[in-house]
């Protein structure tokens, strides 16, 4: 569109905010209007599942009160047989939605030594039939379910054969009798109930053309549904294993579980999507389920919306005709200063633009232009003497950073003749030059002094205070003085002429290489680590001592302790363990102790790259905050015959 006439950019443009003020009251109507039909669906569709749970819920309470009053009965009746068979007779015979009922009584519960009475009666075609049920009931669901729960329970839906193979389901309620002042279990009184008027019910709910209901019992299985495979044959939840189907199975657990809700579902016999309500049964702990189909429900507000769509669409095209006759006679001036400023476009800012011959709009775009011209050609000037100013200040860098680095120790080992001890180091700036510092030196034939520090802030000033620091160090140091003398004189000549008030962490350490005693002192540095065969890393004790360069009259103190042969010194800046990953989360002191457990038994060069690699792995390609410094010392002894740990190496850079 760069490279179009402005009359076909206007007609795109205002046709563009039009469609899109068309389209977002369009959509807007259609969203609420939606919004509120299905506002009103799942309100009718709460209010027509509670009507439905109600009215089974009343026919169940209907059933439960008839055991529940006999058993209340039978607590305090005689134990006579023939009493109870009439008994059961007439709860079948007084009862029509009941077809059948039982008292089971336990072993002896009649009396002692006489036998388990448990008479059945029920209907068969439309006759009385009684019977004495002759296997072990005591291990049926309908008995040891409320023997075990001590409370009314109703069974999973089942067909019963004397039924003629309906769906049928028990409630049992269990009798108990006062023996000795003590409460007694003696059996159950049952009431079987055909659930045909169970499917009439929810059978006869109809939403739309293809909206049903069902009713899932405790454990998921379809207890009513239009599809009879589904019924007694099929739970929800083999349903959702067979269809791979882990929303449904997620229904399937609230809809057992008591829940209510409203949720949208894909029907099992249209395969259309749906809307469904379910709500559980209060009486048996069933759930009732009611499909809304959505297509069949928005059918009308889709007409609507295909009527406004069409109108919209015609009103589109008359715009787009008035537009295209406007915007062709306001572009005709502008098209021929376009044709002027082709050439300023390709970069020819020495062509001369037409003449302004008004004080219109068009005639400030040309002075615009001419105006644009003018500050194009000054700031291309500019920008070529930035860039070359830039350029210096790199290269400058460039050679800060290589002045920096070979102030620094960069052969290792650096006394190959010494084989009391081995020590190695490394540094990565976080820019071209950085405030971290490290140094190492003989004092005489049998001291070491080594060093580690990490100068406040980065860049050019960290990298000159760094330098004094360094320089001021190896001064103190070749005196022979101990390294808390040493750092409180270096503290008193930085902490002077500080006017930037910038400070360093150091740690500074003096090893006899004769006995492998080390006295060190800390200036608010990260405590080295102790690596010893055998054990975790072990921190250096603090020595108490300040920052460099902050209070000009603190003392420092040093501490001593005697490295055995074998064990290994690790120094390092926080630039190691405030190593941050993409995630800002820290390689930290535990991290680093972790790493050095598994690099104890390596050389000393083994140890700094292996915590490097470390480190690299953690943050994973993520920008270098700060300035890495690492060193490892390690000391072996005076041992003449002795075979040291690592290969023999060349002195290297």
């Amino acid at each position: 569109m760069k490279n179009r006439g402005l009359a076909l950019k206007l007609t795109v443009l205002i046709l563009t905010s039009v469609t899109l003020i068309f389209t977002g009251i369009f959509a807007y109507n259609y969203v609420i209007s939606r919004r509120i039909i299905i506002q009103n669906i799942e309100k009718n569709a709460y209010n027509m599942a509670n009507a439905t749970v109600n009215r089974i819920d009343m026919v169940l309470r209907s059933i439960e009160k008839v055991p529940g009053n006999v058993a209340s009965f039978m607590e305090s009746a005689p134990k006579v047989s023939t009493e109870i068979t009439d008994l059961v007779r007439m709860i079948v015979t007084n009862n029509p939605e009941i077809y059948g009922a039982t008292i089971a009584y336990e072993e002896n519960g009649l009396s002692e030594g006489k036998p388990t009475l448990a008479p059945y009666c029920y209907k068969y075609r439309n006759e009385l039939r009684l019977t004495y049920l002759n296997y072990d009931y005591i291990y049926w669901d309908w008995y040891q379910i409320p023997k075990e729960l001590d409370r009314p329970a109703w069974t999973e839906p089942y067909y019963g054969e004397s039924a003629g193979d309906i769906v049928t389901s028990t409630y049992s309620v269990p009798i108990y009798r006062s023996v000795d002042g003590n409460r007694k279990f003696m059996g159950v009184i049952t009431a079987d109930v055909s659930l045909e008027w169970l499917q009439k019910i929810v059978g006869s709910i109809k939403i739309a053309e293809t909206g049903y209901g069902f009713i899932l019992s405790k454990n998921g299985t379809f207890v009513t549904h239009p599809d009879p495979k589904l019924v007694m044959n099929e739970t929800i939840f083999s349903v959702a294993e067979d269809r791979k189907d882990e929303s449904m199975r997620e229904l399937g657990r609230k809809m057992i579980g008591g829940k209510t809700g409203f949720t949208p579902f894909r029907s099992l016999v249209t395969g259309k999507q749906c809307w469904m309500v379910y709500a559980p049964l209060a009486t048996n702990g069933w759930s009732l389920a009611v499909l809304f189909p959505q297509t069949e429900l928005m059918a009308d507000i889709t007409r609507l919306n295909g009527t406004v769509l069409f109108l919209g669409i015609t009103g589109f095209l008359i715009i787009l005709g008035v537009i295209v006759w406007i915007a062709g006679t306001i572009t005709r001036p502008i098209r021929a200063l376009s044709r002027a400023t082709e050439h300023v476009a390709v970069g020819n800012l020495n062509i001369e633009l037409p003449a302004i011959a008004s004080g219109d709009e068009v005639g400030r775009l040309t002075a615009s232009f001419a105006a644009m011209k003018t500050s194009l050609q000054q700031y291309i000037q500019k920008l070529t003497e930035t860039t070359a100013a830039k350029e210096r200040i790199e290269s400058e860098l460039k050679i800060a950073h290589d002045i920096q680095m070979g102030m620094l120790p960069k052969t290792f080992p650096p006394f190959p003749e010494r084989a009391e001890f081995d020590i190695y180091a490394a540094i990565t700036p976080a820019k071209e030059v950085g405030g971290d510092l490290y140094d190492l030196f003989l004092m005489d034939e049998n001291h070491l002094c080594f060093a580690i520090g990490d100068v406040s802030g980065k860049g050019v000033p960290a990298a000159l205070f760094m330098a004094i620091t360094r320089t001021l160090i190896k001064t103190k140091a070749v005196q022979v003085l101990s390294p808390g003398t040493v750092l409180t004189r270096v503290n008193e000549d930085l902490a002077l002429e500080n006017p930037s008030m910038m400070f360093v962490t150091l740690f500074l350490g003096i090893l006899d290489i004769r006995s492998g005693e080390m006295e060190y002192c800390n200036a608010g540095h990260n405590s080295p680590y102790l690596l010893s065969k055998g054990k975790n890393p072990r921190p250096l004790e603090p020595t108490g001592g300040l920052i460099l360069g902050v209070e000009k009259d603190f003392k420092y103190r040093s501490k001593t302790i005697r490295l055995e042969k074998g064990e290994t010194l690790f120094l390092y800046t926080d630039g190691v363990t405030e190593a941050a990953n993409a995630g800002e989360e820290m390689f930290s002191e535990a991290g680093l102790e972790n790493r050095l457990s598994d690099l104890t038994d390596r050389p000393v060069e083994g140890i700094v790259n292996g915590v490097m690699e470390a480190v690299d792995a953690f943050v994973k390609g993520a920008p270098q905050a700060d300035d890495i410094t690492m060193m490892a010392l390690k000391f072996y002894g005076e041992t003449s015959n002795r075979i040291r740990d690592t290969i023999e190496r060349k002195p290297k850079s």
